[in-house]
């Protein structure tokens, strides 16, 4: 029997972790063999052994099932009960009319002027500060976007020279925010699309600075949909190429998110030592910027980079050095309420790994505070919080039960 395969009396015997390792154990199969087949270290593997780290969602179970030649899925789940709105992703009201403004085509040549490219700049940062504004950031893009992508569609076809290539920088955008209002919900076909698209509109607009940022968004799309070792790490590297200038703001700022993308792809296949030195990389952009400075709308700053680093420790399974950085970070140095409500569930992700129900429960209901719709369409959260009201801390389980209401999943 491997080193590594010894049974863990501490786990109740009825517990998916130890499920897993009794199944693990009777296909003969090290920690390290499984890891590496679900694109994890060895590390994660024991801490869901050990039930540090919640069932994951149905792909990644249903996955761990054919890595340990599990045919029925209860030998895993026992008596978790695994209902459609837990693992199903959130689905948001406007949907329908977001996807039908991305699927039509208007081939004809339109009576109506094209809209200036000073006039779609100014209109595409207002959508960025709604996305970026406490409350329902996902409602309020929505109600911008279809007329946004309708008219930097059509003025990109009809202006011309650099007001043209002005005009395909906002599309691109444009597509990076129609990416980020789809990501999490059942249309993976549709985030791909407009992943690919803006790095189209990127390359024929001939912007460096646009094609670095859609190169940070095509890796978003590939890590979120599990594909990290596939997560275009190499699309990453050459983006940071373009972006030649050591002085220049732009250039340092998207060079410095292009490295935090690699080195979260690293973190989650476990291939720690790339992770932290690509996340050096962008942690010198952020000092060579300043404390103070965070990107307009990329919102990469100092902020950003600690914040991810909770990330990366949770990735790799190093739950008390990622509250170490959560801690420290000045969550006041990130102007995005979307992105300090993710770190405040990462934070909370991290509290879970360390079976700290009560610290979880108390950082899930301040990330749902700061921002509802980012924890209603945040995967985590939505999988934890049902067996946190059902088996938590007693004095949390009822506002686990009501958070887990408020993402419309059962408690």
């Amino acid at each position: 029997m491997p080193a590594d395969a010894a049974p863990d009396a501490g786990n109740p015997v009825d517990s998916f972790g130890a499920r897993v390792q009794r199944a693990r154990l009777r296909a003969g199969k090290t920690r390290t063999y499984v890891a590496d087949v679900m694109g994890h270290s060895a590390e994660w593997v024991k801490a869901v052994e050990k039930d540090r780290i919640a069932m994951p969602g149905l792909p990644k179970l249903l996955r761990l099932a054919h890595v340990l030649g599990v045919e029925d899925l209860t030998d895993l789940t026992g008596d978790h009960r695994i209902t459609a709105a837990t693992y199903t992703k959130a689905e948001h009201a406007a949907l329908p009319v977001l996807k039908q403004a991305l699927t039509r085509y208007r081939l004809a040549r339109p009576e109506q002027a094209p809209e200036s490219a000073e006039v779609l700049e100014a209109r595409l940062r207002q959508a960025w500060r709604a996305w970026h504004a406490p409350g329902g950031h996902r409602t309020a893009v929505a109600a911008l976007l279809p007329d946004l992508l309708d008219d930097s569609q059509r003025s990109a076809r009809l202006l011309e020279g650099a007001e043209r290539r002005r005009a395909l920088v906002v599309l691109a955008q444009t597509y990076h925010l129609a990416q980020l209002f789809l990501s999490f919900q059942p249309v993976p076909d549709l985030v791909m699309l407009t992943g690919d698209r803006a790095m189209t509109v990127a390359q024929e607009a001939d912007s460096p600075r646009a094609i670095a940022a859609a190169a940070w968004y095509v890796n978003h799309v590939h890590r979120d949909a599990g594909e990290a070792a596939e997560a275009r790490v190499d699309l990453a590297e050459e983006a940071c190429v373009l972006l030649a200038d050591p002085e220049d703001t732009e250039h340092i700022a998207r060079r410095g998110l292009l490295h935090l993308a690699v080195a979260l792809s690293y973190a989650k296949t476990g291939q720690a030592g790339d992770a932290w030195r690509y996340w050096d990389k962008a942690d010198a952009a952020a000092r060579q910027l300043g404390d103070d400075y965070a990107h307009p709308w990329l919102i990469f700053g100092r902020g950003v980079v600690d914040g991810y680093a909770i990330t990366m420790h949770n990735d790799l399974v190093q739950p008390r050095k990622a509250l170490e950085v959560a801690d420290s970070l000045n969550l006041a140095a990130i102007p995005s309420a979307t992105r300090r409500s993710f770190h405040l569930i990462e934070t909370a992700r991290a509290h879970g790994l360390l079976d700290e129900g009560a610290a979880s429960v108390g950082y899930l209901a301040k990330a749902f505070e700061e921002s509802p719709e980012t924890m209603r369409y945040n995967v985590h959260a939505r999988s934890v919080l049902p067996a946190l009201a059902r088996s938590g801390p007693r004095t949390m389980r009822e506002d686990a039960a009501v958070l887990a209401r408020e993402l419309g999943v059962p408690a």
